[in-house]
């Protein structure tokens, strides 16, 4: 008798093989198929890229938060569909699509929800402080622009003394967005545009009632799409 090609299994028997692989298949068709995996090692051959495919499922449903029913989701559309016999090759592609779709939905679920639009600033000293640099990143987010801001070369300021960063349009209106004590891993939050607002300028400021801007500007840059 012709023995049997890889790529000859059909569909049903590719489906019990996953359920075999995922623990799912019922106690009576496990034995028997068990003992037929031992004998034929085309079988073999499929169930280990079955269990390939079910740890895959299984370890993206655990690093991606998502929501129970797209869980269940990712391990129904991991099972190939009764159809007329084909291919292994493409049976296991079919098993990938819906699984990399599935996590691809996830990870989009699980996001921030925002545009994700992000701006880029380099900050360059002024004469108060030469050597001081820093860089900005600013993302929309659905609360606001959040700002990450890194510099270096800015001696901390304590007690009433702190730093001020500030938004600036063309016409020269300032937007405040934030007061730190030191540059590093400072987030800062604005409500307005970097777009409209692209001027970014981090100042020496004191506690001292007054809410303008000291004009004692020790980084200034500006907003790019870069």
């Amino acid at each position: 008798m012709r023995r049997r090609r890889p790529d000859e299994a059909g569909t049903g028997e590719v489906a019990e093989l996953t359920a075999l692989a995922d623990g799912s298949l019922p106690p009576d068709r496990r034995a028997a198929l068990e003992e037929r995996v031992a004998a034929e090692p085309e079988l073999a051959a499929l169930l280990a890229e079955q269990q390939r495919a079910v740890d895959l499922a299984r370890s993206a449903a655990a690093d991606v938060e998502a929501p129970a029913d797209l869980r269940r989701r990712i391990a129904t559309d991991s099972r190939p569909a009764r159809r007329a016999p084909m291919r292994r090759g493409l049976l296991v592609a079919g098993l990938a699509v819906p699984l990399i779709l599935a996590v691809a939905l996830a990870v989009r679920l699980t996001g921030s929800g925002s545009s994700a639009e992000t701006l880029h600033a380099a900050l360059a000293p002024t004469e108060l402080l030469p050597a001081a640099r820093g860089e900005a990143t600013m993302t929309k987010t659905a609360s606001g622009w959040r700002i990450e801001l890194e510099a270096t070369g800015l001696p901390r300021r304590d007690g009433s003394l702190f730093y001020q960063a500030w938004l600036r349009d063309g016409a020269g209106v300032l937007v405040p967005v934030g007061t730190f004590n030191e540059g590093r891993h400072v987030t800062l939050w604005a409500g307005v545009s970097p777009r409209q607002y692209p001027g970014l300028t981090v100042t020496r400021e004191r506690a001292d009632g007054d809410q303008a801007s000291s004009g004692e500007k020790v980084l200034v840059g500006a907003a790019d799409a870069g």
